[in-house]
């Protein structure tokens, strides 16, 4: 995957003021922001039961 770098940064942050406006950008980012944070969340507790489920397995032997 290619990295962005400042230029494409730079263009994505005018095309959000664009797009959105200066006050809906901080709502967006906040949303964004707690959405990944719980995937991440979710994402971890999966693999923690996953890997309990794998000690009992193991345990049984």
């Amino acid at each position: 995957m290619p990295n962005i770098g400042v230029a494409g940064i730079v263009l994505l942050v005018i095309l959000g003021l664009l797009l959105f406006g200066p006050s809906k950008l901080p709502q967006l980012g906040r949303a964004i922001g707690t959405t990944l944070s719980e995937f991440k969340r979710g994402a971890k507790g999966m693999i923690d039961a996953d890997e309990k489920s794998e000690q009992n397995e193991n345990a049984k032997e």
